[in-house]
């Protein structure tokens, strides 16, 4: 039988998945809009945005994937997103391009993967 799942804490995993999506898609525009077009470099570009990305990631991906890993006792979700928010890190070290969108791509994807992990540990017949 599987644990009592948080609400909350689901609610938070879909939130990073979510989140993890909009990067991903955020990206990947901002490769094709400012390359293709030459248009909105500043606003696409700009390292806030990714700064406060990182920062939701980190808050949400703590929450929710440490609850979990204290709960289920797995480390799966936390080594997973750790890695991913490592890679995230990483991305706002390198200039912006292509070493930042794969860093960040690789990242995003790693952390949405541990809040997967995450889920999965409290569905009838996973453990």
């Amino acid at each position: 039988m599987p644990e009592q799942y948080s609400p909350i804490r689901r609610r938070l995993d879909l939130t990073g998945i979510a989140l993890g999506g909009l990067c991903l898609v955020h990206c990947l525009a901002t490769i094709l809009v400012v390359s293709a077009l030459g248009l909105g470099g500043q606003l696409l570009l700009s390292p806030d945005i990714h700064r406060v990305g990182l920062l939701l990631a980190l808050i949400i991906a703590a929450v929710a994937i440490g609850w979990g890993a204290l709960r289920h006792r797995r480390a799966a979700p936390f080594v997973t997103a750790m890695m991913g928010l490592s890679f995230m890190g990483g991305a706002l070290a390198v200039p912006h391009g292509p070493k930042e969108a794969i860093l960040t791509i690789i990242g995003v994807g790693l952390v949405s993967l541990g809040h997967i992990l995450n889920l999965r540990r409290h569905l009838p017949g996973t453990r």
